[in-house]
């Protein structure tokens, strides 16, 4: 059955690749892809022979596959996670690897025959249980992320330490600009206007969901606001509490280690950025209610919100992907649609939205560079060669959502009905 298995995960990859703007290579030196005719191939006869192609375009991303025959098993067995774990084995590479992945993310869906995407239910590997978003649960699956290591964030984050889409400045086409050197100006600009929309100032009584490392907390308290910040990570919350004594905001910064639903009083703004992706599909109910009640009237509620196509969305529901797997146990992306009906059914009215998929693209593609650059300094701190290849698929893999529109992340603002 593995051996039939692979068989049709060639033919499938063979059928689709060939209409795609790529090349893939393999190791006697056979090119195939692009679109280029050759012979069909049987899903349970032996590949046959194909000759090279012409020389490769400089812009045509080439797929480099050093074992074709584990690639095509893991795609067989495991599918899209199988596609990820090859690459963490190191059995394909490529030559651009995010105009790789957002030719796969852009185009692929509507090569995928429509009755084997109906049958994805049936053989997609469904989530661990033990992975559940309950109080104990979400602890856990945030410790997975965010607590592996302060320096390893530090590697490849900008000084401000945000883990979030930065805002940059556009040139005439609408694309963002600007190297590393502005990253840190860039998220500032984020922050500042999610604060002013939120009417974020002196006196304001401010919650926080999701502290991350403290960027958005010491960017309000540095406007005179009092700060509850609220976080399930210890490295987390003792990194902002030491960022706050250092910069003289201590006694306007409460950081607290609670879960959401635990939170208790009234904000005059309550702010969440880039959290939402993590609480979970059967959770979210509760997560705006929670931010309904902990809201005083006439407050403002303010969300930096990751978004995927509604129909994606639900295809994904309840399925373990290689991001969920090796990444963000627990998360699920929602789409607008999502947002809208859970907002308005807790009662919410949206007053505000804004979108820069292309910034997040930007900010990406400048984590991934810092990233690469500091490949020593990530061995440096005990981790392998599998974990390396594990963070550049997981930034490519990002990177190429946002480029190929497949993703977009939004600023919300609401206001209570």
């Amino acid at each position: 059955m593995e051996q039939f298995r692979a068989k049709v995960a060639e033919w499938l990859f063979r059928s689709a690749t060939a209409k795609l703007p790529l090349l893939v290579r393999y190791p006697d030196g056979r090119t195939e892809g692009a679109g280029r005719s050759r012979s069909p191939v049987s899903p349970v006869s032996p590949v046959s022979p194909v000759s090279p192609v012409s020389p490769v375009k400089p812009a045509m991303p080439v797929m480099v596959l050093h074992d074709p025959r584990s690639f095509f098993r893991r795609l067989g067995t495991s599918r899209l996670i199988g596609f990820g774990e090859s690459y963490q084995a190191g059995e394909w590479d490529s030559t651009d690897l995010v105009e790789l992945l957002t030719v796969f993310a852009a185009e692929l869906p509507q090569l995928v025959p429509a009755p084997l995407q109906t049958l994805r239910r049936a053989f997609d590997q469904r989530r661990p249980r033990n992975e559940a978003n309950s109080p104990r649960g979400a602890r856990r699956n945030i410790e997975r992320h965010y607590d592996l290591s302060d320096e390893l964030f530090a590697l490849f984050l900008d000084e401000t330490m945000t883990y979030s889409a930065a805002l940059f400045p556009h040139d005439d086409l609408g694309r963002p600009v600007g190297g590393f050197d502005v990253l840190a100006e860039a998220q500032y600009r984020k922050l500042d206007r999610l604060l002013d929309l939120c009417d974020v100032g002196h006196g304001t009584r401010l919650l926080e969901i999701g502290s991350g490392w403290g960027s958005l907390a010491l960017r309000a308290a540095s406007r005179g606001a009092e700060v509850t910040t609220i976080t399930l990570s210890s490295n987390q919350q003792d990194a902002v509490r030491r960022r706050a004594a250092v910069a003289g905001l201590g006694d306007l910064i409460d950081v607290r280690l609670m879960d959401y639903r635990d939170a208790r009083g009234q904000y005059d703004a309550v702010v969440s950025v880039e959290m939402i992706e993590a609480v979970g599909r059967e959770h979210w109910p509760a997560y705006f209610s929670a931010l309904r009640r902990l809201t005083a009237a006439g407050g403002r509620i303010g969300l930096q919100a990751i978004t995927m196509p509604h129909q994606r969305m639900l295809a994904a529901a309840g399925s373990q992907t290689w991001i969920t797997k090796y990444i963000f146990p627990g998360g699920i992306i929602p789409s607008q649609a999502a947002i809208r009906s859970e907002s308005q059914t807790a009662g919410l009215h949206q007053l505000h939205e804004f979108s820069f998929g292309r910034d997040y693209a930007h900010t990406l593609r400048l984590w991934r560079e810092r990233f690469a650059e500091h490949r020593e300094g990530v061995a440096a701190l005990g981790f392998d060669e599998t974990f390396r290849r594990t963070w550049e698929l997981y930034l490519a893999y990002s990177e190429a959502g946002f480029a190929a529109g497949y993703l977009d992340v939004h600023q919300l603002v609401f206001g209570i009905d």
